[in-house]
C-alpha cells in the first residue's frame, strides 16, 4: 500500500519535471521535490506525501521509506511496484494542467486473482510562509471519541500559534461538573495546523496544563497485566469509584472518604494530558480515543506535561491534532486503569518540522529526551521505544551502530508509562547531560 502511494507521488513529480524541460534544453537530474497524493482507496480519501529525484527520463523516489523507480512517455506514465510480500501496484496516469491524474491496479498477494482499480490524484505541496503568530481562544461546545481525519477541524491554525482551550475528563464531565459527552476520553479539537503534510513531524508545546476544578475520580482495583494470580484474587472486589479533593493551593491530592490506613495520605499534584494525537492515517478506520499508537492517542504517559514539548508524525494533511483526558495526577503505568481523572485549562503552540518522518511519539522536558513505544505487549513496546530513540540519536548526531550501542547501553533509563489500555507503554529517556559531548548532525 505504502509503494503504491510512493509511486503515485513520484510520477507526478515526475510528470512536472519533464513538462518543465520542454521549455530548458537542460537534462540535468532535478532536485527532489514534495508532493501531495490522494487516493480514492474504495470511497475513502487517502493521501501523503513523495520525494521525487528525476535523472533523464527515469526517476527515483521514496514515500514513506518506500523505494520507487519509473519511467515517462510524453505526458502518459506508466509503472508497475511491489511490494515486500509479494504484492503489486500498476499504474497509469497523464498530467493535465498543474496536476496529476489516472488510475492504480493493486494486487495483493493473498488474493492475487482479484485486483482492485481506483482512481488518484496528486498536486505540490505548498510550500510554508511563516506569518505573525496568534492566540487563538478557544471555547469547545462538541467533544470527539476518535482520532479521525474525517471530522470537520473545529479551528484553523498556523505553524507558531498558540491555543489556549478546555478540556472535559474521560467520563465527559465538565469543570462545572456538567456532563457534555458520552465517557470515552473525549478529545477537544480536531485542531487543523496549515502547510503540514503527511511525513511532517507536529511539535506540540505544552505552555499551561492547569486545573480548572477541585475533585477528581479514579478506581480501586489494579489492571490484570499488573497482577500475578494471587494478587487478581485480593483485587476481586474492587472497582469502585473513588473521588479525590484537589486542593491546588497546597498542590496535594487526597481521597475524600479515605480508608482507616489512608486518614493521612496525600500526593503531590502534577497535572499531565493522558490524550494528544495526531489523525491516524485514513485508510483505516479511525482508533477510538482509548486507544494509542504511532499517532500519540491515549498514550497516558505522565510526563506530557507543561513545559515539556511533543512530537508526533503528521499522517494527513493538516495533521487533525486532539487533545484530551486530563489527569491531575497518574502513576507510572496508570495502575488503576484510570488516574486522578478531571478536566484541564490547555494552552499549546503548534509547530512543525518540514519532512521529518518519525516512527512514534517523542518527549522533550528541559532535562531528558524521550522516546515512546506503545504496542500490545511490554516487550514489543520496550523494542519499538529502543528503537525510536535509536533513530533520534541517529538522525541528529549522526552516530554509527557502535556508538548508539554504546551510547545507549551506558545512558538509556526506562519507564513503564501505560499498562491499563489496549496497547502498552514503555519510554526510553535520556539525560541531556550525556548529550552534551556529542557533536549535533548539521541541520
Amino acid at each position: 500500500m505504502r509503494s503504491v502511494f510512493l509511486l503515485l507521488v513520484a510520477f507526478f513529480l515526475f510528470l512536472s519535471s519533464a513538462h518543465a524541460q520542454q521549455s530548458s534544453p537542460s537534462t540535468s537530474a532535478t532536485p527532489a521535490a514534495r508532493w501531495i497524493v490522494e487516493l480514492d482507496f474504495f470511497g475513502t480519501p487517502v493521501n501523503s506525501a513523495l520525494n521525487l529525484i528525476q535523472d533523464g527520463n527515469k526517476f527515483t523516489g521514496d514515500f514513506d521509506g518506500d523505494k520507487l523507480e519509473g519511467s515517462l512517455t510524453g505526458n502518459s506514465l506508466h509503472f508497475l511496484a511491489k511490494d515486500d510480500q509479494g504484492g503489486s501496484e500498476e499504474a497509469t496516469a497523464a498530467l493535465k494542467g498543474d496536476g496529476l491524474s489516472g488510475t492504480i491496479t493493486f494486487v495483493d498477494s493473498s488474493n492475487p486473482s482479484h485486483p482492485a482499480t481506483m482512481p488518484f490524484t496528486a498536486k505540490l505541496a505548498t510550500p510554508f510562509h511563516p506569518t505573525i503568530p496568534q492566540r487563538h481562544d478557544f471555547v469547545p461546545t462538541t467533544f470527539y471519541r476518535q482520532f479521525s481525519p474525517h471530522i470537520k477541524p473545529v479551528l484553523t491554525v498556523s505553524p507558531g500559534d498558540t491555543i489556549h482551550t478546555t478540556t472535559v475528563d474521560a467520563g465527559g464531565t465538565d469543570e462545572k461538573g456538567v456532563g457534555r459527552v458520552l465517557g470515552g476520553n473525549p478529545e477537544t479539537g480536531p485542531f487543523y495546523v496549515e502547510n503540514t503534510f503527511p511525513g511532517d513531524t507536529l511539535v506540540v508545546h505544552l505552555s499551561k496544563v492547569r486545573l480548572n476544578r477541585d475533585w477528581a475520580q479514579s478506581d480501586d482495583f489494579l489492571v490484570s497485566r499488573a497482577t500475578n494470580s494471587d494478587l487478581a484474587v485480593k483485587m476481586k472486589d474492587g472497582g469502585k469509584n473513588i473521588r479525590w479533593h484537589l486542593d491546588i493551593g497546597h498542590g496535594i491530592a487526597t481521597p475524600e472518604k479515605p480508608a482507616e490506613h489512608l486518614k493521612n495520605y496525600s500526593i503531590p499534584l502534577k497535572p499531565m494530558m493522558g490524550c494528544l494525537a495526531t489523525a491516524s492515517r485514513s485508510s483505516s478506520a479511525p482508533p477510538g480515543s482509548g486507544d494509542s499508537g504511532g499517532f500519540g492517542g491515549n498514550m497516558d504517559f505522565n510526563e506530557v506535561a507543561e513545559g515539556n514539548t511533543i512530537y508526533l508524525p503528521v499522517n494527513v494533511t493538516g495533521a487533525f491534532l486532539y487533545i484530551g483526558d486530563g489527569h491531575a495526577a497518574q502513576g507510572d503505568g496508570e495502575l488503576n486503569g484510570n488516574a486522578l481523572e478531571t478536566s484541564m485549562d490547555v494552552e499549546f503552540s503548534v509547530d512543525v518540522i518540514p519532512a521529518k518522518n518519525i516512527d512514534g511519539p517523542r518527549v522533550e522536558s528541559p532535562t531528558h529526551i524521550m522516546a515512546m513505544g506503545l504496542s500490545g505487549s511490554l516487550d514489543q513496546a520496550f523494542r519499538d521505544a529502543t528503537s525510536n530513540m535509536a533513530d533520534w540519536l541517529t538522525n541528529d548526531y549522526k552516530l554509527t551502530a557502535s556508538e548508539l550501542a554504546q551510547v545507549l547501553g551506558t545512558a538509556a533509563e526506562y519507564k513503564i508509562s501505560e499498562v491499563a489500555d489496549r496497547n502498552a507503554g514503555v519510554v526510553l529517556k535520556i539525560n541531556k547531560d550525556r548529550l552534551q559531548a556529542l557533536s549535533p548532525a548539521p541541520k
